[in-house]
């Protein structure tokens, strides 16, 4: 018992220590932060227009680069904050679902900063989100009949004690 105790713990230690050590994930708010290129909205559908931000060029200005997406290049020019470029570019309506990195190379510096646009075929305020039940063939964890919830809720709680009765018993060095 104690043997299988102190493997459990050590997995669960070993899992805790993993996650901790794993490296915080970037969101698309933190690439004005970095001096990236902040692509707003982050999801969009062909036709719909999306807007970059970046301070990494400063007020200098940029020439933006959506070809991948089929949309071409832009301009950027000084944003409304301090610091800011901005530019905004039409995504075009035969536009495929997939991800695609718009870039920005800023005027003075030659600098290059990236973001990623998502297209998708629906808009992300339109999900979709799944009801009833999986048809797995199994049946489902509770019926439709409360009695025989009922008697399996019980024969689970009478194996519960009896184990928790009998583990307690080896513990004090009764037997079994």
């Amino acid at each position: 018992m104690r043997r299988t105790a102190r493997l459990l713990t050590g997995t669960a230690l070993a899992v805790a220590a993993v996650g901790l050590a794993s490296p915080a994930p970037a969101y698309a708010g933190d690439a004005r932060a970095t001096g990236g290129l902040e692509v707003r909205p982050a999801s969009v559908v062909p036709g719909e227009r999306a807007t970059v931000h970046t301070t990494a060029c400063g007020e200098d200005g940029a020439a933006g680069d959506a070809s991948a997406v089929g949309a071409g290049e832009f301009p950027l020019a000084p944003g409304a904050r301090e610091g800011e470029t901005t530019g905004g570019f039409q995504v075009p309506p035969s536009a495929q679902p997939g991800t695609y990195e718009i870039v920005a190379t800023c005027g003075g510096s030659g600098k290059r900063v990236a973001g990623d646009l998502v297209v998708t075929l629906t808009a992300a305020r339109e999900q979709v989100h799944p009801r009833g039940s999986v048809k797995t063939g199994v049946g489902g964890a509770l019926g439709s009949d409360p009695v025989q919830t009922a008697a399996g809720v019980a024969a689970l709680a009478v194996a519960a004690a009896g184990g928790t009765w009998l583990l307690h018993r080896r513990a004090r060095g009764d037997g079994i």
